[in-house]
């Protein structure tokens, strides 16, 4: 009775959770788009998708990629053998024990009509998987704890995953070891399959059992003649050997039993497998029931992942079926740390200690954000600064192992984030990526988060964006030269002579048909002003903030003067102080 109300109420728990991580691919969003999608609009358009990619020559591109990257691990493999290993001996494992022992009602009888789950090969193979994984989990340790990969962070649903299928499995390796040492258990397959109940003569069987299958007896104590062991193989070829072969095949709760035996009677009468039972169950049904909410929902957004990169594309798939995607996304992510490894700006995580920064980090932070959780402050910030000096460099696409688009959803993010809350970060090293991309962007999103950011700014540094307002000729400011003066290429500021290669090379400037009415200040002239000490222009000019760091400036100076190199200075000046207020 239990075990059917922990049944159901587990498979009712993750249905329902299954329903609603599903059903949030498709009224979630992590983009900014300025049409919005209607969620069935998002399903019409992913099962119009599913059809037509079934019944299309795309379908083998599937069949393959889930042999080779969903079965196989192709993309694990290549990067790092043992923690492929790793996941091999997990996956499979646990897969196994899923389908052919915890569903063998609905499987392995079906396919075996002869099944019994104390017979072989079934209970070999059974304890063959339950090691796979033990192994699987110990590598898992080894490489969290031992090996620390560079930048591989643990959090707390790490630890549940590891926790939850390390109890499942022990705790049924040891409930197969307390039932075949138990008496009480032996009791009862007696009652139930032999032909006689008469004691006498079952003790040729009890002492085979105790002889040679592990059973812990208070009825009979070996040495046993052999006369005896003849007359126990008969009556257990007669009663036994249809549905129990000897559980030395069942190396691991054997090895159990036998590391136990000297305490067997005691466990057995303190109804340890009862006990252990009841934990083994309960271990399985939490965790089938917490699945869809916890990191171990991958197992089942982590295939789809891959089969869905594998036959999409930006360009020609549908911009619904695109946004369904990079939420789906957000549960494929394993949070290996693989991105980690590659992360362009890594280094930037170690010198600020925001873990953000780091792309597996970001998609754990993100999953929040994409379903609407309330966020403080001060996780909007490191999100924000995680975010927004990304490169996109893509080399954190590359390696991912399920098949994460990662570079389109920090686009994507960014400007949901620059929609919401834009900060002047944003208009710094993150400008060159965004400026190439914003073809991509209407014009109107495009430029509404940079004006804000630009009106912050310069209510701090009152420059010639105001007309009405006349700047004084002050003196030097030495403290704010001194400022820019902290990395060495920004000091060549001084071998300017104002020869304006710097403007005539920028393609910004060459964008405007009037760039000193649009920019304000053009890059020899923001180069000057920093040379004279004049803080407000330096750091008030839209030039400065629209650079798009594409170095040409730089490369073409003839006297050497790091003018993008100083542009970053005196940016991340700006920034900091902005923020400050």
């Amino acid at each position: 009775m239990f075990y059917d109300i922990a049944l159901y109420l587990s498979i009712l728990i993750f249905s329902l959770g299954l329903l609603y991580k599903v059903s949030g691919w498709f009224r979630y969003s992590i983009g900014f788009s300025p049409e919005e999608i209607s969620p069935f609009e998002r399903v019409s358009a992913a099962i119009k998708g599913l059809l037509n990619t079934i019944f299309s020559a795309k379908v083998f591109q599937l069949g393959k990629v889930f042999v080779l990257d969903v079965l196989l691990q192709r993309k694990i493999l290549r990067e790092d053998r043992l923690r492929w290993s790793m996941h091999i001996l997990i996956y499979s494992g646990f897969t196994l024990l899923f389908l052919f022992h915890a569903l063998d009602g609905l499987i392995t009888e079906n396919l075996f009509s002869e099944y019994y789950s104390t017979i072989n090969p079934f209970m070999f193979l059974r304890d063959m998987a339950g090691m796979m994984v033990i192994i699987g989990v110990c590598v898992a340790l080894y490489r969290r704890l031992i090996l620390k990969p560079p930048r591989l962070r643990t959090n707390a649903m790490d630890h549940y995953a590891i926790i939850i299928v390390t109890i499942i499995i022990l705790s049924g390796f040891l409930l197969e070891g307390a039932k075949i040492s138990s008496q009480t258990i032996y009791k009862q397959m007696v009652e139930e399959f032999a032909d006689t109940d008469d004691e006498e003569e079952l003790k040729p069987l009890e002492s085979l059992w105790v002889a040679e299958f592990g059973l812990i007896s208070q009825n009979v104590k070996g040495p046993f003649e052999e006369e005896v062991l003849g007359q126990g193989r008969e009556l257990h070829e007669d009663n036994c050997a249809a549905c129990h072969s000897n559980p030395t095949w069942a190396f691991g709760g054997y090895s159990l039993a036998k590391i136990a035996r000297p305490i067997a009677l005691g466990l057995d009468q303190a109804q340890s497998h009862l006990i252990l039972w009841y934990i083994h169950f309960l271990a399985c049904f939490i965790g089938m029931a917490y699945l869809p909410f916890s990191k171990m929902f991958h197992i089942l957004a982590s295939p789809i992942s891959l089969l869905a990169n594998s036959v999409m594309d930006n360009e020609a798939s549908d911009p619904a079926n695109i946004a369904t995607k990079q939420v789906m996304e957000l549960d494929a992510c394993t949070h290996c740390g693989t991105c980690n490894q590659r992360c362009s700006m890594a280094m930037a995580y170690s010198w600020t200690g925001n873990s953000r920064i780091l792309p597996s980090e970001k998609m754990a932070f993100l999953k929040k954000y994409a379903a609407n959780k309330e966020i403080d402050n001060h996780s909007l910030q490191e999100i924000q600064e995680g975010v927004y000096i990304c490169t996109n460099c893509d080399r954190c696409t590359v390696v991912c192992p399920v098949g994460i688009n990662l570079k389109d959803m920090w686009f994507s993010v960014r400007e949901s984030l620059m929609h919401q809350s834009p900060m002047p970060i944003t208009l710094s090293p993150l400008s060159f990526t965004r400026g190439l991309r914003q073809q991509e962007i209407d014009k109107k999103d495009y430029q509404e988060p940079l004006d804000k950011v630009l009106e912050a700014i310069q209510d701090k540094y009152e420059g010639i964006h105001k007309p009405k307002k006349v700047i004084p000729l002050t003196p030097v400011n030495k403290k704010f030269k001194g400022d820019v003066h902290q990395a060495p290429q920004s000091g060549t500021y001084a071998f300017c002579f104002s020869c304006e290669n710097c403007t005539t090379v920028c393609p910004v400037v060459a964008n405007f048909e009037d760039p000193q009415t649009d920019l304000d200040m053009l890059p020899h002239q923001i180069i000057r002003s920093v040379g004279l000490g004049i803080k407000d222009l330096a750091l008030g000019s839209k030039m400065l903030w629209s650079c798009i760091t594409c170095y040409q400036c730089q490369e073409n100076c003839p006297q050497g003067v790091k003018v993008t190199d100083i542009f970053y200075e005196i940016k991340g000046m700006a920034s900091k102080e902005t923020m400050a207020l």
